[in-house]
């Protein structure tokens, strides 16, 4: 697939997104690398703009350049940003009670903390990401290792072989200490996140470095 009709395609695919005003948005591609460029009108919007892209089918990469640029009305103090953040946190069904800690500079919310599953590390961003005055999210919070490299190898093929959008044959996932590298050719972007997805949903894991080439 060319530039060009990749270019047309995420153009497409922002318009049609309907939590994103891609009025502000530029899109640039060179060797299916997608640079995005403009501003949003929240951190909300800009991940909405990203996950957009990634569905486009013959995007390789994407270089984020978009600014968040909040109306004077909708902007916060970092202090009223971060007892937000703890208060969403703690309504969240999914996280430990008193597991995430928040920080806050500049609108930039930074996440620490130990949880047992993936899924939660991610819950706890997908908390804040709506919330006001956030800029940017920089999530630390780790996972807690409870199985052995042999297990989480052997779970994470079975867990490839069984998903339908991923050809598991051009995979490989080599496993040290919890920390998993995947490796390989896939033929789009969503597989490549598929992969990843699947690697993450197994216990035990607290690191994926998803090599995986999109040709």
């Amino acid at each position: 697939m060319n530039d060009t009709t990749i270019h047309q395609d995420v153009l497409d695919e922002l318009e049609f997104e309907p939590s994103i005003d891609a009025a502000n948005i530029g899109v640039a591609v060179e060797n299916g690398i997608v640079t995005l460029s403009g501003h949003v009108g929240s951190y909300a919007e800009k991940a909405a703009a990203e996950a957009a892209v990634r569905r486009v089918r013959g995007v390789r990469a994407i270089a984020e350049e978009i600014q968040i640029r909040y109306p004077e009305r909708k902007k916060h103090a970092d202090d009223e940003i971060a007892a937000r953040a703890l208060k969403i946190i703690s309504w969240d069904t999914a996280l430990p009670d008193a597991a995430i800690g928040v920080t806050v500079q500049r609108g930039c919310v930074t996440l620490t903390g130990e949880v047992p599953w993936h899924f939660q590390r991610i819950a706890a961003e997908n908390a804040v990401r709506k919330l006001g005055g956030v800029v940017a999210i920089v999530n630390l919070v780790t996972i807690r290792p409870t199985a052995s490299a042999a297990d989480i190898g052997e779970r994470i093929e079975n867990a490839l072989r069984r998903n339908a959008e991923i050809e598991a044959s051009g995979i490989h996932a080599g496993v040290i200490d919890g920390n998993v590298t995947l490796e390989g050719g896939v033929h789009s972007w969503n597989e490549r996140r598929a992969a990843e997805r699947a690697a993450w949903s197994v216990p035990g894991v607290t690191r994926v470095d998803n090599r995986i080439s999109v040709n």
